[in-house]
């Protein structure tokens, strides 16, 4: 289940069934994306493809030497821009190729369209999402609940991404999802609906143990996407923004122009497929590693060349020594701000209370240590907001609990508004109100155990002793221990053996440290494999843009603590 190999195989597809000679490849907004994701213009244009346009660009040139390949969402925009597109058409031939289930009305009007014959091929390749990791995709979606319930239009299309996601794979599931989420089970009928509809497509050879769909809400670990990272994909996100494997660096002191926006894909850099899940203090060393290598070829490419051997040996090696001075330069520039901006935030300091917040249960020390650096002036505004989101979601209910003092705090620090209407924002959204789980408590004796043994393990590890919730959901269910009453299935149907091909999806957002214990589970568990989707891949920032749309019902955030002080469960500070 390699979600990267199942585009790129059908980007592939297309550009060989339209045979030898030049061609043209018309997008939209979301399939350049898709594309982009796979393969590299460099790549592409090896296999005749030398023009890259949109469908929706008014100015291109009638070029009837070119074949035209097609690869579109099939929107009803699309399919109009396409309609207009064959009736004068600018290329010699199309193959045209929709990203999902197209209806036979559009495949009519586009027949009526073709009035010079000059459609060759029509078909569905099921690419419909952003193939980010091997076992990671998105589908770049930012608000797609309104409240506790979808947009409508977001439910479409995350059901397509999903259905389509499925087809690629080539599997039909059984269903489960999240119970106390009404928006995991609006979405799992949603697919469940489709797949029944398009049963034909569904039709795939039956397995003895049949593939999982299990759906979860965000909202059930809000914890998650508010930590600091420091594994090199999760850390590059949080503190720089991946958008696409594009990171921009144009608000890095000093930056070259050629480095202003790079790109990391673990596809095309080595470098970065072998570090990306590696600890920041690893990087540094392998940084200098690729460095030292860097400098040991670079006398040997600079020698004279006094013969035609030297020159032949030169240009053959050149584009290799090219294409290494500029993969270090890139991580170069990409680590030493990462490192700057985890001086200048002093994240080190703000990363342990975030882990103390996030793992451990000690009240006392966890408020000592939040009211501690909302004092110092090097922790900036969004961390310290960040701090006291989390002592909201874990101290909620704590009978010492002291948000107003805190909130006081984050004033007199000078906090804008919007930052700190963020607090109730964010219990509104995961609060134990909200929560089908028991976040922040181990369930058994043996995860008790683990957890005390997690303390003993030393300081190296206190900026990584954070699980994503995720790991507890999924152990339980490849040991066939998840509950249904938690996680019901949909339909009388339930599976009688362990699950092998689980594909999980996280309404509201995945994370990249999420996406690390997947590719852990899937590396130390035989026969097990595991595709990671959610509506996008969060960062702190990202999820504190989408808590800004949540609406915080009934009160704000000085009615819920005065409530909370009436009801005697939590006290001001003094």
């Amino acid at each position: 289940m390699n979600v990267v190999f199942a585009v790129k195989q059908y980007v592939s597809k297309m550009i060989e069934d339209s045979g030898p000679g030049m061609k043209v490849l018309l997008m939209d907004k979301e399939t350049t994306s898709i594309v982009s994701m796979v393969y590299t213009q460099s790549e592409i244009l090896q296999k005749e493809v030398y023009l890259f346009e949109r469908l929706d660009s008014l100015n291109r040139e009638t070029m009837k030497h070119l074949k035209a390949i097609c690869f579109l969402r099939p929107t009803k925009e699309n399919v109009e821009y396409l309609i207009q597109e064959l009736r004068r058409p600018k290329y010699s031939i199309y193959y045209v190729y929709f990203s999902n289930v197209i209806s036979k009305s559009d495949v009519k009007s586009l027949a009526e369209a073709d009035e010079q014959e000059v459609v060759a091929e029509v078909q569905e390749f099921y690419g419909d999402y952003i193939a980010v990791n091997p076992h990671v995709f998105s589908l770049n979606l930012l608000g797609c609940c309104q409240g506790r319930s979808w947009d409508l239009a977001q439910l479409s299309r995350t059901a397509q991404g999903l259905t389509a996601l499925l087809l690629s794979l080539k599997k039909c599931p059984m269903i489960r999802y999240q119970l106390s989420s009404e928006p995991a089970k609006r979405l799992a009928e949603c697919v469940k609906q489709v797949i029944t509809k398009e049963y034909e497509l569904f039709d795939f050879r039956r397995t003895e143990v049949p593939p999982l769909l299990l759906i979860l809400d965000r909202s059930d670990d809000a914890i998650t996407p508010l930590l600091n990272q420091w594994t090199y994909q999760a850390m590059v996100h949080e503190l720089l923004g991946i958008n696409n494997n594009r990171i921009d660096l144009s608000r890095v002191p000093g930056i070259s122009k050629d480095l202003r926006e790079v790109v990391l894909s673990a596809e095309n850099d080595e470098f970065y497929a072998n570090n990306m899940y590696l600890n920041f203090a690893e990087i540094g060393s392998n940084i200098k590693n690729l460095m030292e290598d860097f400098q040991r070829r670079k006398p040997k490419e600079q020698q004279k060349l006094e013969s035609i051997a030297d020159m032949k040996a030169f240009v053959e090696n050149y584009p290799q020594f090219k294409k290494m001075s500029g993969t270090v330069s890139k991580h170069v520039t990409v680590v030493g701000e990462l490192s700057r901006l985890a001086s200048e935030r002093n994240l080190l300091e703000v990363s342990e209370v975030e882990q103390e917040l996030a793992c451990q249960n000690d009240h006392s020390s966890a408020h000592q240590n939040v009211r501690r650096l909302l004092q110092n002036p090097k922790v900036t505004e969004f961390d310290a907001t960040r701090l006291v989101m989390l002592y909201a979601l874990h101290y909620e209910r704590h009978s010492s609990n002291s948000l107003p003092g805190l909130m006081t705090d984050l004033k007199n620090k000078g906090v804008s508004e919007k930052y700190r209407k963020l607090v109730s924002a964010v219990v509104e959204y995961g609060g134990k109100r909200v929560r089908g789980s028991d976040l922040f408590s181990p369930k058994d004796a043996v995860a008790i155990t683990k957890q005390f043994l997690k303390g003993l393990k030393g300081v190296e590890n206190v900026y990584t002793q954070h699980q994503p919730f995720l790991y507890e959901t999924l152990d339980q269910l490849i040991k066939g221990k998840l509950k249904d009453g938690q996680y019901p299935y949909l339909g009388p149907s339930t599976l009688r053996d362990r699950p092998q091909d689980i594909i999980v999806f996280i309404i509201g957002g995945a994370t990249y440290e999420e996406a690390l214990t997947v590719y852990n589970l899937n590396r130390t568990t035989p026969g097990v494999r595991i595709v990671l989707g959610g509506t996008t891949i969060h960062n702190t920032k990202r999820q504190m843009s989408l808590l800004g749309m949540v609406p915080v019902l009934n009160f704000d955030l000085n009615n819920l603590c005065n409530c909370l002080q009436d009801s005697g469960q939590i006290r001001p500070t003094e």
